[in-house]
């Protein structure tokens, strides 16, 4: 069990850590420190939800819905390429901000916001639902134990990555920091929108 807990474990952090539209949203949330432990939550929760109902054998229906995964593609394509231009217009107008005085968007908007980050990414299903589904199935009686340690992962993963960033803040109490911030998060959201749309989930 200790083994398949710690496989799971490393598993999931493989998975998660590569740079994301959901992981710079959770980035720019804690530097900004707004609503962070809902933020965290919200994402955590949401593996958590994923990766049982994979090694709970949900990761089969999931591989023969294949127009479910394409609804989300596109509405993941149209979510991202809107919050990914929306962060090049801010760049265009760039605001020194600080941690003490950043504008807070509504609890409601932030919540709908990291949902759909998560749930409107069909590359969570593959990672979450079919990868550690398949995965924890080699590890029979102990796939639990498999769950467990990805589940591990992604509280402290987010955990992490929320709280840590406010560690940046100071490096971006400039205009030009912020600008170059948001630059680089538009770029991702739209370079993983451009991703879905042409490629596919391939």
């Amino acid at each position: 069990m200790i083994h398949a807990s710690l496989a799971g474990l490393l598993t999931g952090l493989t998975l998660i850590i590569a740079i994301g539209s959901q992981n710079a949203y959770v980035l720019r949330q804690g530097i900004l420190r707004s609503h962070v432990l809902v933020v965290v939550s919200v994402c955590a929760v949401s593996d958590l939800i994923l990766i049982c109902a994979g090694v709970g054998g949900m990761g089969v229906v999931v591989s023969r819905a294949g127009w479910a995964l394409e609804l989300l593609r596109w509405f993941g394509v149209v979510f991202l390429g809107w919050y990914g231009i929306g962060s090049l217009l801010r760049a265009l107008r760039p605001a020194a901000l600080d941690a003490s005085d950043a504008p807070r968007e509504p609890l409601l908007r932030v919540i709908a916001k990291a949902t759909a980050f998560t749930w409107l990414n069909p590359h969570v299903y593959i990672d979450t639902l079919l990868l550690h589904g398949s995965i924890a199935a080699t590890y029979d009686s102990a796939r639990w134990g498999f769950a467990l340690g990805g589940c591990l992962a992604s509280i402290i993963w987010f955990a992490g990555l929320g709280y840590g960033a406010r560690l940046l803040a100071p490096l971006l109490a400039s205009r030009r920091a912020w600008q170059v911030l948001d630059l680089l998060i538009g770029c991702t959201m739209l370079a993983i929108a451009a991703g879905l749309a042409l490629g596919g989930l391939g």
